[in-house]
């Protein structure tokens, strides 16, 4: 059994390993191609038809890059495609969302204090807000509303301020922020998958057949990369706040997400000014300097401390008649609770690391798992093993958790 919930573990690492590596693949790919392409001299007249060149120095080599405003004369034999670096993150995430809070649901999903509901009803909620993500999305881009680059922008904000609304009042405060950032990368992915691979499709087609192809299809490829490009930091910031509780344990946690959404837009508008050799817009800087200070703020504020159930529920009440329960949890008041409180006593904390309560009956039962990964298996916890742990009481931990679960 012990070996099971360990292999369970390193296949979360497993993943969570190759969703980071996926990431940086794609993130940088996307960065670099947007750099790329608002660098282009476009002044040129060229001989080869492009539409502008640049050259760039890296690894000892020079390179000279060319982009044809819709396609070459005729299709190059060595064409690379830049698209599974996109799927393979959004699959290892959507993986990473199955192992984590599909099969945790009761434990990392769901919060009776928030909204109570069961595992199932939470899973619908999840897989239906990420579908309607991207339709809704996708439909006001086509329709005559999405015409004005700007103003579409502004409705997407409007959409995910709403969404990080809902989220937080129906999730907990951990799988809310994670979801915002699901949900905006599943638009982002299926702007790839769906808008920009097929788009390049016709092209190729059309190259082959001998046709010019048209240049609507390289114009709406390039709409929905720039959304993307816009889109990536406030997921990067999203993917990491679950664990930080400053971000997600607050109870303007969903004001805080919409603000960095904002934050990306200052961030890469800088850059992308930069890129395009049209100035140096330091005011950027300050704004999101400004913006950020108003999230730590908002993070200081009182923390979210919604009223927990007394009695465990549904999967953790398991826990709490096992055989050994009571031993366990005067070893998690005596060693972790000085920190895990929602006013901890441990000098220079102010609020329990990661949101994690150790307090009662429901709150340690809700945190069996990570208790047993972390203070029972192995050593993470205590820090330094600062509270003094013995190895018979990490056995006792042991012993309960393997009762829980083969009982």
């Amino acid at each position: 059994m012990y070996d099971w919930i360990a292999m369970g573990a390193w296949l979360e690492f497993a993943v969570r390993w190759v969703h980071v590596i996926t990431a940086i693949a794609w993130i940088g790919s996307s960065f670099y191609f947007i750099a790329l392409d608002l660098g282009l001299h476009r002044d040129r007249n060229l001989k080869s038809g492009a539409d502008g060149e640049e050259w760039q120095v890296h690894g000892g080599g020079f390179y000279h890059v060319q982009k044809y405003l819709v396609a070459p004369a005729s299709m190059p034999d060595d064409l690379v495609w830049f698209k599974w670096e996109s799927y393979s993150t959004w699959l290892s995430g959507f993986a990473m969302l199955i192992l984590v809070y599909y099969l945790g649901a009761e434990f990392y999903l769901i919060d009776p204090a928030v909204y109570d509901m069961s595992a199932g009803m939470g899973i619908a909620i999840s897989i239906a807000s990420l579908a309607f993500g991207w339709i809704a999305y996708d439909m006001i881009c086509k329709s005559k509303f999405g015409d004005n680059n700007t103003r579409l922008m502004v409705l997407l904000y409007i959409i995910l301020v709403g969404m990080a609304y809902f989220y937080t009042s129906v999730f907990s405060g951990r799988a809310a922020m994670l979801h915002l950032g699901a949900f905006t990368a599943t638009i982002m992915t299926a702007n790839v998958f769906v808008i920009i691979m097929p788009n390049q499709r016709i092209v190729v087609a059309d190259l082959q057949a001998g046709r010019v192809p048209h240049a609507k299809y390289g114009k709406i490829a390039k709409q929905r990369s720039t959304h993307n490009n816009y889109l990536t930091l406030p997921v990067i910031f999203l993917m990491l706040s679950n664990h930080y509780p400053l971000a997600f344990a607050s109870e303007y946690n969903w004001l805080i997400a919409s603000l960095v959404f904002l934050m990306g837009v200052t961030i890469r508008h800088y850059f992308n000014t930069l890129h395009m050799r049209k100035g140096n817009p330091i005011w950027t800087w300050f704004a999101t300097t400004f913006l950020f200070i108003l999230i730590m703020w908002l993070s200081t504020a009182p923390m979210f401390q919604a009223e927990e159930p007394e009695e465990a529920s549904g999967a953790a009440l398991r826990f709490v008649e096992a055989e050994g329960f009571e031993d366990v949890h005067d070893i998690v008041l005596g060693r972790c609770s000085m920190c895990h409180a929602a006013e901890p006593s441990w000098d220079g904390l102010l609020w329990p690391p990661k949101g994690v309560r150790l307090e009662t009956e429901s709150q340690i039962a809700r945190q069996a798992r990570e208790i047993y990964l972390q203070a029972g298996l192995g050593h993470a916890m205590p820090p330094a093993n600062l509270s003094f742990i013995e190895p018979e009481e990490r056995a006792k931990i042991v012993a309960w958790y393997t009762a829980a679960i083969e009982g």
